[in-house]
């Protein structure tokens, strides 16, 4: 492969065109049309397509982005290693996605332990819905995913489940909502909005089984496929909502809701899942690690 045709490609997908990549490269855009052509020529794939009258990437193309966009990254921090004669042997970005029906900060607590240590890696951390991230984690742009699901069947990725632990559920509500009920714990319920995980979420059908069972007459004021969000619209009293048990004191804290109570009966799930059977990277094996600190079995 012929890196400069590389680098030209890279620099014309960041500037947007073939004309300010020329300018930035002192290039006549004929000349940087015939190097790009030639590296589609040598992957045999398109990169590059014409929007109107703009340039965007092809599914290839994004896919030679990323891995341009690494190889030039670390090139340039080799560059001011050696300039500031202080050689060292760069540390892999640990890559990690996860699904948005995971709590932030049980990401959070999960993933730090991983940065820790004396070769302490560049995170990189995406967001996402499973199907997206599973597709990251197949071609290797994702070094892991933290889901409250297992590896759905349905989806055709060789990838191993982790299983990390899991928490029990409980009911959080705004000061103000509280003023409008008089019943005990989960009767409440009944006399409050109620924002849910989508129906698409882990946790929802066994949040519905367990509002039937307490036979509670739900007003669902909201759904949500992000949990942040959701949590942000009942700290400002939109609505009563669960969340893990673990996290209690943080949602007390930040938020400034009040426990209504827990559910013993209802769990939420948290799984990491990678390419590998037996986990060998070190920062993902601190993860699993500290997961039965956190979460328990």
């Amino acid at each position: 492969m012929n890196f400069k045709h590389l680098h030209y490609f890279w620099v014309t997908a960041k500037t947007g065109g073939i004309v300010r990549a020329g300018k930035q490269l002192h290039l006549t855009p004929q000349t940087l049309s015939g190097q790009i052509k030639l590296l589609e020529e040598y992957f045999n794939k398109r990169l590059l397509r014409k929007s109107g009258r703009n340039l965007e990437l092809t599914e290839a193309g994004q896919l030679v982005l990323r891995y341009a966009e690494e190889i030039f990254t670390l090139g340039a921090e080799l560059e001011a290693a050696l300039q500031h004669d202080q050689p060292a042997r760069p540390t892999a970005p640990l890559r990690i996605g996860v699904t948005d029906a995971v709590p932030k900060a049980i990401a959070y607590r999960l993933i730090e332990p991983a940065l820790q240590g004396g070769e302490s890696p560049r995170l990189v951390c995406e967001e996402g819905e499973m199907d997206d991230l599973l597709a990251d984690l197949s071609v290797h742009r994702l070094d892991l995913v933290i889901a409250d699901a297992p590896l759905p069947a349905h989806v055709n990725v060789r990838a191993f489940n982790h299983r990390l632990g899991r928490t029990t559920l409980s009911f959080y509500a705004s000061a103000s909502l509280l003023e409008r009920t008089t019943q005990p714990f989960p009767q409440c319920l009944s006399e409050l909005p109620l924002l849910l995980p989508a129906t698409s979420s882990a946790v929802r059908a066994q949040i519905d089984q367990w509002l039937g069972q307490n036979k509670i007459a739900a007003h669902i004021a909201g759904e949500f496929e992000d949990g942040a969000l959701m949590t942000a619209f009942g700290r400002e009293g939109r609505g009563a909502f669960a969340a893990p048990s673990v996290l209690q004191a943080d949602i007390a804290r930040e938020l400034g809701v009040t426990l209504l109570g827990h559910c013993t009966d209802m769990h939420q799930e948290f799984y990491a899942i990678s390419v590998e059977r037996r986990i060998t990277h070190h920062g993902v094996a601190r993860i699993t690690r500290v997961a039965k600190d956190l979460l328990g079995d």
